[in-house]
């Protein structure tokens, strides 16, 4: 891989587009033709680049994207992106003017902002376009469920609002049917009362990935898929085909020859057996690679799985590589594939205690990604 486009520290992270667009065709393949689809870029698109996979998804037919953030959402304006965005997370009163002027929809779960989109409205030609979040039993944010009818019909008299979405989000889909498919039904019950009262929200959207995958029920007319868009599962099991989207490289960038009895990193918490190949790999907990993996995650190395030995530095990993000819420039695979066998980043997730989101999010901005695409 050439410096121009990693820099002068051999670790990089591989982020295959055209996978991206592959685990989209699953998603539309899952949903009627009608539903729309809001794809789930906050967190840097899960640490793959919210800018080029949201150029991506774009291209292919996407209809909304979601952030959790106002800031992620300029980032993507200034980047000349035109489709809609809902800003998941919340903002206060103060907002209103950043949102207006980048057109970004606000996520509203009470009256607060609503005052501070009021008094700004007037700057605008036409009725400020909003999504109301419905707490249906994640707690998280959102108006409480036994609130939101009485809550809806006061914002929809308002006539500066337009309320364009009603949404809600599954807190145990991949761990429980039963509360789920009561989430569902509290929300279609909401819907139901809200059209007896006359009051027509188009969008209504509720399936995170496990809701597209195991819930056609919660699909309504749009679906908010994010993990299964990067090739990730977020349950074992499913009958999907995902193709990762991520792949995480290094180099060696030194070797040594140790005596048996040696020590290695911090605490000496891996001592070697016989003599053996020691390898360094420039990564570590300062990009994002977990330190509870000491010890414990494969490398890929000339084909062959070996172990991370010894403690996860801050910006460098050991491997024993036995007595496996190695030198300096060799490429390690971390997550990916490396001849006949593969690393993934649910195996991560699963040794170091964690879920994959966590993993691919939180690989730093030192790594960097390198896009494979057809244009």
């Amino acid at each position: 891989m050439p410096n121009s486009q990693i820099g002068y520290r051999p670790t990089w992270a591989e982020v295959n587009l055209e996978n991206v667009a592959w685990n989209f065709a699953q998603v539309k393949k899952l949903i009627a033709p009608q539903t729309k689809v809001m794809a789930c870029v906050k967190a840097d698109a899960y640490g793959h680049g919210i800018v080029p996979v949201s150029k991506k998804l774009e291209s292919l037919g996407v209809d909304y994207l979601g952030v959790a953030s106002i800031d992620e959402g300029i980032t993507l304006r200034q980047a000349g992106q035109n489709l809609p965005i809902l800003v998941m997370g919340m903002a206060f009163k103060k907002d209103a003017p950043i949102l207006l002027r980048h057109n970004l929809t606000p996520t509203v779960s009470g009256e607060d902002l609503i005052l501070g989109l009021k008094k700004n409205s007037a700057k605008l030609r036409g009725r400020v376009n909003i999504q109301i979040k419905v707490d249906t039993g994640m707690s998280r944010i959102g108006v409480l469920l036994k609130d939101a009818l009485s809550f809806i019909k006061k914002i929809s008299r308002l006539k500066f609002i337009n309320i364009e979405g009603l949404f809600t989000h599954l807190a145990c889909a991949d761990l429980n049917r039963e509360y789920t498919l009561g989430q569902i039904n509290s929300f279609s019950h909401l819907i139901e009362e809200l059209e007896r009262s006359g009051i027509h929200i188009p969008l209504k959207h509720a399936a995170n990935s496990m809701g597209v995958l195991g819930y056609a029920m919660s699909h309504f007319n749009m679906v908010r898929p994010g993990l299964m868009l990067y090739g990730l599962y977020p349950k074992k099991g499913l009958k999907v085909n995902l193709k990762p989207a991520l792949g995480l490289r290094t180099k060696i960038v030194y070797v040594k020859r140790l005596p048996k009895g040696q020590g290695i990193s911090y605490g000496h918490t891996y001592i070697t057996k016989q003599p053996t190949t020691i390898v360094t790999l420039p990564i570590g907990y300062g990009d994002g690679y977990p330190r509870n993996l000491s010890n414990l995650a494969p490398a890929l190395i000339k084909g062959k799985r070996f172990k991370v030995s010894g403690r996860v530095c801050m910006d460098q990993v050991m491997v024993d590589v036995g007595g496996v000819p190695v030198k300096a420039g060799d490429e390690a695979v971390l997550i990916g594939r490396q001849g006949r066998d593969k690393i993934t980043t649910e195996e991560l997730a699963y040794l170091s205690g964690t879920i994959p989101y966590e993993i691919v999010c939180g690989l730093g901005a030192r790594i960097p990604r390198v896009y494979q695409d057809r244009f």
